[in-house]
């Protein structure tokens, strides 16, 4: 059967764990033989969107330049994954109605936690007034209101998260279940996928 594309969109503040799960969940999508491409939102603003600064219309332009892209692999039949702060509920909302095959991930986690994991001390500058325009402190995050999947990375291990993540696009549809147990959301191989990745990320 002919893979059909969708857009699996991981939003949340800096530091929530938006790419470390996009990362882990790319490489589970393409053992499963799905052609996969990730947008981080990092990698995006110093090639894609370089130039652009951190005012509400930058952003936006950001954000929209990702959907866009999406959008054209999602046509062609790609999983494409978009991982980006994408503070603006409405510009999200646009993404998902010109995409349609959208699913929207919530990586949701409290201020306390996420100044405690900050290593390079950006959201103590803001706080401190010495970083404009940084999401959460300076500048608003709008929470989705029904996101798909929503992981609580504060109080959830990252594999649990990625297997809310599976079973929800299960679920939809939009991908097949892993081959073995029923009540299994990885495969053995995933599982040791998932280890491996997770590793070599410094979690485990």
């Amino acid at each position: 059967m002919e893979q059909q594309g969708f857009t699996l969109w991981f939003t949340g503040m800096s530091g929530a764990g938006k790419t470390t799960l996009a990362t882990v969940v790319e490489e589970i999508l393409r053992d499963r033989g799905l052609k996969v491409e990730l947008l981080d939102g990092d990698v995006v603003r110093t090639n894609l969107s370089k130039g652009l600064g951190f005012s509400k219309e930058d952003r936006d332009t950001n954000i929209k330049r990702i959907g866009f892209v999406c959008k054209i692999l999602t046509r062609n039949g790609v999983v494409a994954i978009g991982s980006a702060i994408s503070p603006y509920r409405e510009v999200r909302d646009f993404i998902r109605q010109d995409i349609g095959r959208f699913v929207e991930v919530y990586c949701k986690c409290p201020m306390e936690v996420l100044i405690e994991r900050d290593v390079k001390g950006l959201y103590k500058k803001a706080l401190a007034g010495e970083i404009e325009n940084f999401t959460g402190v300076s500048d608003p995050y709008e929470e989705p209101l029904n996101a798909e999947v929503v992981v609580n990375t504060d109080t959830e291990t990252h594999q649990e998260s990625v297997g809310k993540i599976l079973a929800r696009l299960e679920e939809l549809n939009y991908i097949s279940q892993a081959s073995g147990d029923q009540d299994q959301v990885y495969s053995e191989e995933e599982e040791q996928i998932l280890e491996d990745r997770l590793k070599a990320l410094g979690y485990l």
